[in-house]
């Protein structure tokens, strides 16, 4: 009787500290994830390309039309979508994997904290 009621005291105290650890572990991470996905984010929003510039290619082109409508002018060079470089777009895909990760990892501090 004597040692299931020392077990019993015993095994609270530790399961409490490990608990505790857990919990200060989990909510470590989940600032940590919080921040670098913040940070991914800034940083996956300056990557992406600046639709200004094909505007402006579009609008020189309507202004060279209305200026001279005599002339045949050849829009079959417009593409409808730019190329990009193999970098920038390598970049981009590790940038969106390591966000990807930084909300799993996220998630699953909230599924740790929650059980």
């Amino acid at each position: 009787s004597k040692f299931w009621t020392t077990y019993d005291k015993v095994s609270k105290e530790y399961d409490d500290a490990f608990l505790s650890r857990g919990n200060g572990d989990m909510n470590i991470i989940l600032t940590f994830a919080g921040l670098f996905s913040a940070v991914n984010s800034t940083f996956l929003i300056g990557m992406q390309p600046n639709p200004g510039e094909t505007t402006n290619v579009l609008l020189l082109h309507l202004i060279q039309i209305v200026a001279d409508p005599n002339v045949v002018h050849d829009i079959s060079n417009l593409s409808s979508s730019t190329g990009y470089p193999s970098s920038t777009v390598w970049m981009q895909a590790i940038a969106y994997a390591s966000l990807a990760f930084s909300v799993l990892a996220a998630f699953g501090a909230v599924l740790g904290k929650q059980w």
